[in-house]
């Protein structure tokens, strides 16, 4: 026993020694991370002191009073919000919102990843991909005004078809498909530098083997590449069912009109109606850390999931 102590005792001073050794030896990198923890603690962390206004009644007077004098009402704003009318409707809005756009926006950059990894000329790939993260760092405004001209009835495309295909005024689940479309375009480029990476990640060797072997390039494609950057999809699409709900209602407001406003309303645009719009803050925090939970959560269960399946896990 006495010795199964001491040797216990001795990893134990191996391991400490090993973790501060690693840390000096990793100094300026831990240096180089300092602005961004303390970002994170003043943005991401400090502000979770205001979940307190989702269990109080909070109006525009209640600013002037100190958080533990505010009424307290319990659960009663999560009650609200979800007995609202708009709730059922917004919901069904998020999550199909939220499965096109996962499954298109996925999609398209991993095809756009695959077709630049493929480009032999090294000028006409840079300068593809380069044009192709422009999107990305455009306002969404820009892309709605440009979206609103190609597709809104009478626009470039129902000129150049001779119909009115109604692809921005139709109230149905098509406007979902036209908003995630807009979005994918927008994302393609930028979403494919991960996948773009990860393939640089591959053995080469791989593909001189399978040259030899006579497969083809689809075939390269289909049993090296994509097997290849699999963790990397599994891990992004574990992160993006984890935000589900957080649909950003930017594209919404500017894309959408009075005719589609049923399918158009998302959780985070009602939050805003609901919580500023009434001056109800209660309420719209209500919403926000509904949002939240529901989305840690949903990552969790797809991370356990994939971990079943003995994919990747994030954590």
């Amino acid at each position: 026993m006495k010795e199964r102590k001491k040797n216990s005792n001795k990893a134990v001073k191996v391991k400490q020694k090993f973790s501060w050794n690693l840390m000096w030896k990793q100094r300026y990198l831990l240096m180089m991370s300092i602005p961004f923890v303390i970002w994170l603690i003043i943005f991401k962390y400090i502000p979770l002191w205001g979940w307190t206004m989702g269990f109080q009644e909070v109006k525009p007077k209640s600013f002037a009073q100190p958080i533990w004098e505010r009424e307290f009402v319990g659960f009663e704003n999560f009650k609200r919000a979800f007995t609202d009318r708009l709730f059922g409707q917004t919901m069904v809005n998020t999550i199909c919102l939220s499965i096109i756009g996962l499954a298109l926006g996925t999609l398209l950059a991993i095809l756009f990843a695959l077709m630049l990894n493929e480009i032999c000329f090294s000028r006409f790939k840079k300068v593809t991909q380069t044009v192709s993260y422009l999107p990305h760092f455009v306002s969404w405004v820009v892309i709605a005004s440009i979206a609103k001209m190609l597709l809104n009835d009478g626009g470039t495309i129902d000129t150049l078809l001779g119909k009115n295909l109604h692809l921005m005024s139709t109230n149905s689940a098509l406007f979902w498909v036209v908003v995630c479309l807009v979005e994918a375009w927008k994302e393609c480029g930028w979403n494919a530098i991960v996948y773009l990476s990860a393939m640089a990640g591959i053995d080469q060797g791989l593909y001189e083997a399978a040259k030899v072997d006579g497969a083809n390039r689809l075939q390269r494609i289909w049993h090296i590449t994509l097997p290849g950057i699999k963790p990397t999809i599994v891990v992004l699409l574990i992160m993006g069912v984890g935000s589900a709900l957080n649909v950003g209602m930017e594209r919404q407001m500017l894309l959408s009109n009075s005719i589609v406003q049923d399918h158009a309303m998302v959780l985070s645009w009602f939050a805003y109606i609901r919580g500023i719009g009434n001056n109800d803050y209660g309420l719209g925090t209500a919403i926000g850390i509904f949002q939240s939970v529901v989305g840690v959560l949903l990552m969790l269960i797809a991370n356990k999931v994939s971990g079943w399946l003995g994919e990747s896990k994030l954590l």
